[in-house]
C-alpha cells in the first residue's frame, strides 16, 4: 500500500467512523474489508484503525479480532481479556450489552478468568487507540485554549497553559515512538504503559485547560476520559504493565540498550 493508498484508507475510515459506533462500525468496517485488510497487511491496519478509534471517539469490538487473527482462528467472535486488578472481561459484539459502569458506550461484561491471549498484539493496538484518544483530548483543549480569552488575554498566551499543552505533547510524541518501535512482547509491554500514562497526563492536563466546561455533559473531553480509564485498564494497566516490566528487567539481571528498545 503506497502513501496516496494509505490515505484514502484513513479518509474513509475516519469518515466512516463519524457516521457510525459500536455495532453499526463493527459492520460497516466489514463490508469495507477489515477482515481482509488486517489478514495482508496488518503493520499498516492497525495502527491507523486504532488511532482514528481514538480521534474520533468511535468504538468497535475489533480488538477481539486482532488478537483471534494472531492466533490463526476466524474472525467475528469475542475472547475473555485480562483487565487490571485480576479480573477479566468480554467486548461484546452487540450494542444491547453496553452499558460499563465507567464507559456506558463499551458493551463489557465481566467474565471468570478465561485462556491465556497474545498480549503483545493486542496491547500494541490498544495503545494506539489511546494515543489516537490523547491527540483527541490534546485537539479540543488547544483549540479551547486559541479561542478562549481570559482577563483581557488568549488563554493560550499564559505560560501555565502553553506548559500543560507542550507537556501532553511531549507525553504522546514519546508513545507513539514506543509504538512504532515496539517488536516484541517487551516493546509492546512497554508501549502500552507508555501510551496508557500518555492518554491519562493528556486526561489531567486538557482537563486543566478547559477547567469547568471540561466537566459537562455539553463537551466531548469527558467521554475522550473515561475511554481512556477504561482502555488504560484492558491488558493490563499502565502501573501495572511499568511493575511487570521492572520485574523482568530484575529477572533478567540486565536491561536493554537504548537502541533495542
Amino acid at each position: 500500500m503506497d502513501a496516496t493508498e494509505r490515505d484514502l484508507l484513513a479518509e474513509t475510515l475516519r469518515k466512516t467512523m463519524s457516521a457510525a459506533s459500536g455495532q453499526a462500525l463493527d459492520t460497516a468496517l466489514a463490508d469495507l474489508g477489515w477482515a481482509e485488510l488486517l489478514a495482508e497487511q496488518p503493520d499498516i491496519t492497525v495502527p491507523l484503525t486504532f488511532r482514528l478509534l481514538g480521534e474520533t471517539g468511535a468504538q468497535a469490538p475489533l480488538l477481539n479480532d486482532v488478537l483471534l487473527n494472531t492466533m490463526g482462528r476466524p474472525l467475528g467472535g469475542t475472547l475473555p481479556l485480562p483487565y487490571t486488578g485480576g479480573t477479566w472481561i468480554v467486548w461484546e459484539r452487540d450494542d444491547s450489552a453496553a452499558g460499563a459502569a465507567l464507559d456506558t458506550e463499551l458493551p463489557l461484561r465481566s467474565v471468570p478468568a478465561g485462556a491465556p491471549v497474545p498480549l503483545a498484539a493486542g496491547r500494541v493496538a490498544l495503545g494506539w487507540w489511546l494515543l489516537g484518544t490523547g491527540r483527541a483530548m490534546l485537539a479540543l483543549a488547544r483549540q479551547h485554549a486559541v479561542d478562549r480569552a481570559q482577563f483581557g488575554r488568549p488563554l493560550a498566551s499564559f505560560q501555565a497553559v502553553r506548559h500543560r499543552l507542550v507537556e501532553t505533547l511531549v507525553a504522546l510524541d514519546g508513545a507513539e515512538a514506543t509504538l512504532v518501535a515496539a517488536t516484541d512482547d517487551l516493546g509492546a509491554l512497554l508501549a502500552k504503559a507508555a501510551a496508557g500514562q500518555a492518554a491519562l497526563t493528556a486526561a489531567r492536563h486538557c482537563q486543566q485547560v478547559l477547567g469547568g466546561i471540561g466537566f459537562t455533559a455539553e463537551h466531548d473531553l469527558h467521554r475522550h476520559v473515561r475511554r481512556a480509564m477504561v482502555l488504560d485498564g484492558l491488558l493490563g494497566s499502565a502501573r501495572e504493565l511499568t511493575r511487570e516490566a521492572g520485574a523482568l528487567l530484575r529477572a533478567g539481571g540486565s536491561a536493554p540498550r537504548l537502541v533495542h528498545l
